[in-house]
């Protein structure tokens, strides 16, 4: 019987070559794509760069590189980065091949970016100040917060649970008032559109509260008919 070729050695040694291709290529991507992270700025992103032989593409994601992608001109696309395995021998020797283009495409991107914002202005007009405008909509908001306490507090006092709500509709809107014991929970106005006049995640914005301040007074008689109502309905109980 004639002895066969022992092929792992051959075989090894093509694995442990490709291996420590990919790495350096992999090293010299990771400083390309955190040149190119804070280029672009963000944690992701991706750019493409032309050579003769195809077009590479170098994404990045946290300023490291996610995957670098080359296309040549003719055959099958090469992921020589990428999370998964390592390409094949042939597909990376390839892409190694053209790699230091690559580099030189990206360099002459870089060198382009050069001089752009020397006539970029850095003097600006002074803002203008909002305080007088936050103090205004604090003043409006609360007004609408000392009534809407006085009504919850009533609320609580006759419905006596811990929580619940009074609606009315106002101007064609639903109007909510919801209270937490006899403290107010939200004061909200709308359907998907809501908008929350009171709650715990911050005023409304002025545009909404001069919309809808003037309708409180019309949603507090309802709630005045409410409690009337509610009196009459009492005056006529009979023991």
């Amino acid at each position: 019987m004639t002895d066969l070729p022992d092929l792992s050695t051959d075989t090894e040694a093509v694995a442990e070559r490709r291996d420590e291709v990919a790495a350096a290529i992999r090293d010299h991507a990771s400083d390309l794509a955190r040149s190119l992270a804070r280029l672009q700025g963000g944690d992701y992103g991706r750019r493409s760069f032309r050579t003769d032989a195809g077009e590479w593409t170098l994404k990045y994601e946290a300023g490291d590189v996610e995957f670098l992608l080359f296309e040549p001109r003719s055959g099958e696309p090469v992921y020589v980065v990428s999370t998964k395995q390592p390409p094949e021998p042939d597909a990376l020797a390839l892409a190694a091949g053209d790699y230091a283009a690559f580099v030189r495409s990206f360099d002459a991107w870089v060198a382009s970016l050069g001089g752009a914002l020397d006539d970029a202005p850095t003097e600006f007009p002074e803002p203008a100040s909002t305080a007088d405008v936050v103090a205004e909509r604090e003043r409006v908001l609360s007004r609408i917060r000392e009534v809407c306490t006085a009504m919850v507090g009533e609320l609580d006092r006759y419905e006596g649970d811990d929580y619940g709500t009074f609606t009315a509709r106002v101007g064609g809107s639903r109007w909510e008032l919801k209270r937490d014991g006899a403290q107010v929970s939200y004061l909200r106005v709308g359907g998907s559109d809501v908008v929350y006049l009171l709650s715990q995640y911050g005023p409304p914005s002025v545009p909404d509260l001069r919309e809808l301040a003037p309708d409180v007074a019309a949603f507090v008689a309802a709630y005045n008919e409410h409690v009337a109502e509610l009196t009459d309905t009492a005056e006529r109980l009979e023991l």
